[in-house]
């Protein structure tokens, strides 16, 4: 699940890599294995998908303010993230988490990357534009490996 306010520079990125990512062939070719997920800023309104497609994994992909060099990718643990101020969207992710675990059991990553700038307006910068298509490569082929 990528989340992010389109309208809001860097934050959007969590849907600009979901984006991405569903024009990729070894998605379209294991498709009911993948299911991704635009969560756009209101993550919550996808809960009742996710538990109908019961997943063993989730990962969520976020801008994420962790006090490191813009462009910084890295993933946060599920006890970790409520030290983390991620994005604008209007639910915490430690929340949704916790929700979804009382109906489903699967193992859970957040990944994060550190934003430029989330102001209205603004176009993904250039710098985490390249950490986005770092992480797209990266879990492309990881999914390569895993289905070839």
């Amino acid at each position: 699940m990528g989340i992010g306010n389109e309208l809001r520079g860097d934050d959007a990125l969590g849907s600009f890599i979901i984006k991405e990512l569903e024009k990729e062939e070894i998605i379209n070719k294991n498709n009911g294995n993948i299911i991704l997920i635009d969560g756009g800023s209101a993550p919550e309104n996808f809960t009742g998908s996710i538990k109908n497609e019961n997943p063993s994994h989730i990962i969520i992909i976020d801008a994420a303010l962790m006090g490191s060099e813009v462009g910084t990718i890295k993933s946060i643990k599920k006890d970790e993230i409520a030290n983390v101020n991620v994005s604008t969207h209007s639910m915490s992710i430690s929340f949704l988490i916790k929700y979804l675990e009382n109906d489903i059991d699967f193992k859970f990553l957040f990944i994060g990357i550190e934003p430029l700038a989330m102001n209205l307006g603004e176009n993904l910068s250039e710098v985490v534009l390249k950490s986005v298509n770092s992480l797209k490569n990266t879990l492309i082929l990881s999914l390569e490996s895993l289905y070839n």
